[in-house]
């Protein structure tokens, strides 16, 4: 993907002066992107399994322009956040992974109120952050206000949740259509996708491709870089941040309305395809945080014994929940 601003290049307004830094850059070691398809696959074959999985690629690219200014858009938000199930165990700020809390069909909830849904049932960095900031996956709040300044027409009438298939054909074939439904009944202009795990970065890099290419415009808001690259998606404001924070810092609501505004601007502002943009906003002083997320190197013989089987368990939990909602 390109760093093309595409538009961008105007300095942001005074509202958010003082959220991104403006001292003298200083030189960072070992503080690229972490490379999470390789993480993945090393992760996984430490464990065990020998048979890597294969992230979705494509070399076109679709790409819908806006066909209305962004003020007069009604735009709906995609997230694979799961709505509170309190019998299925933890899902607060601090849960462990809980495959229980796994939803296997798209689900609408209406964007005019407030919603519980929690990532407890993703792979999120569980280390740097801690599920306490629903703001930090689900912007849908900053989506009204938004529409409240005029940034926007309206949130459309609803919002959408889609789940985190391993199976890219039956995202492309059944959860992608049924998006694609669901967004036409509200008549969508556009969409914001907001991705938390891996898996879910590929998801919806793949919903994103299906919406543009039935005349939806969409940005998807991404800590996974690599992956939403290599599955080729049309627009993306990339947030150096741990998986779980692609909407901004927890508890700083500052950051979480600039990470919207500046996905609004690519997704006005994109001349083409393969258009990417990296926020300003630094996660920590210290690249450190990113050498904790699946780094096989920091493991020892007990502990891959042990992530085994809860792998293992994870997976006969997760499928159960499938096989019942098919």
């Amino acid at each position: 993907m390109r760093n093309d601003c595409g538009g961008l290049a105007p300095a942001l307004d005074g509202r958010y002066s003082n959220v991104v830094s403006t001292g003298v850059a200083k030189p960072v070691a070992d503080d690229g992107p972490i490379a999470y398809i390789q993480r993945t696959r090393d992760w996984y074959l430490a464990l065990g399994y020998d048979n890597p999985y294969r992230w979705a690629h494509f070399g076109d690219v679709p790409f819908q322009a806006l066909v209305k200014p962004l003020a007069r858009c009604t735009v709906a938000l995609v997230t694979t956040a799961a709505p509170c199930q309190p019998d299925k165990g933890p899902q607060g700020p601090g849960a462990p992974y809980n495959a229980a809390a796994k939803f296997y069909r798209v689900y609408s909830g209406e964007s005019a109120g407030d919603h519980d849904v929690r990532i407890a049932h993703l792979a999120i960095d569980r280390k740097h952050t801690s599920m306490e900031d629903s703001g930090t996956w689900f912007p849908l709040p900053a989506l009204r206000e938004a529409a409240a300044r005029g940034r926007i027409a309206r949130p459309a009438r609803r919002f959408h949740g889609m789940p985190t298939n391993r199976s890219q054909r039956h995202t492309l074939e059944v959860d992608c259509p049924d998006l694609l439904a669901r967004c036409r009944e509200d008549d969508v202009d556009a969409a914001v996708l907001v991705p938390n795990c891996p898996v879910c970065h590929q998801t919806l890099g793949l919903a994103a491709r299906h919406l543009e290419e039935n005349g939806i415009a969409t940005v998807i808001l991404a800590c996974a870089k690599d992956i939403v690259e290599h599955c080729g998606v049309p627009r993306v404001l990339f947030s150096d941040f741990p998986l779980g924070n692609a909407a901004g810092k927890p508890r700083d609501r500052a950051s979480q309305e600039l990470t919207l505004e500046l996905a609004l601007r690519v997704l006005e502002s994109a001349p083409a395809a393969r258009t990417a943009v990296q926020s300003p906003l630094r996660w920590s002083e210290s690249p450190e945080w990113k050498r904790d997320y699946m780094n096989v190197s920091a493991l020892t013989p007990q502990e891959i014994v042990r992530l085994r089987a809860q792998f293992d368990e994870a997976k006969a939990v997760g499928k159960e929940i499938r096989d019942r909602s098919r």
